[in-house]
């Protein structure tokens, strides 16, 4: 193996760990948006405001929790693929429609927080 192949490699490495990160913050949000349906409802009691309904933060919550798994699945596919592509010496670059699928993940989170923060102002 020569340096240049060691060096892909480990570039290969770096970004797939990226990803995991992403991943995993993606999960760890999730679960946070989750329980804080939980603070709303203990903090409504003390002020003596209605009760509120956390369906709304436990979906999304979920849902964050599963885009943090589809994007652990992502970076295990791509860091496959490079991984094959830098043996057998050829490129392999991030297709199109994938990446539009991934931002427009990204995209429909972003509009959904949104919405969420607007709502509760």
């Amino acid at each position: 193996m020569d340096a240049n192949t060691t060096r892909d490699h480990l570039a290969n490495e770096r970004t797939f760990l990226a990803y995991v990160r992403t991943a995993l913050a993606f999960i760890a949000f999730g679960f946070v948006i989750a329980r804080f349906s939980l603070f709303l409802r203990t903090f409504a009691v003390m002020q003596g405001l209605p009760q509120l309904h956390p369906q709304a933060s436990t979906a999304f919550g979920i849902m964050m929790v599963f885009t943090g798994i589809a994007v652990a699945i992502f970076a295990l596919y791509r860091y496959k693929r490079q991984y094959d592509a830098i043996a057998a010496d050829r490129g392999a670059p991030l297709d199109v429609r994938h990446a539009a699928v991934f931002s427009a993940v990204l995209v429909l989170v972003g509009i959904v927080v949104a919405y969420e923060l607007y709502r509760l102002t």
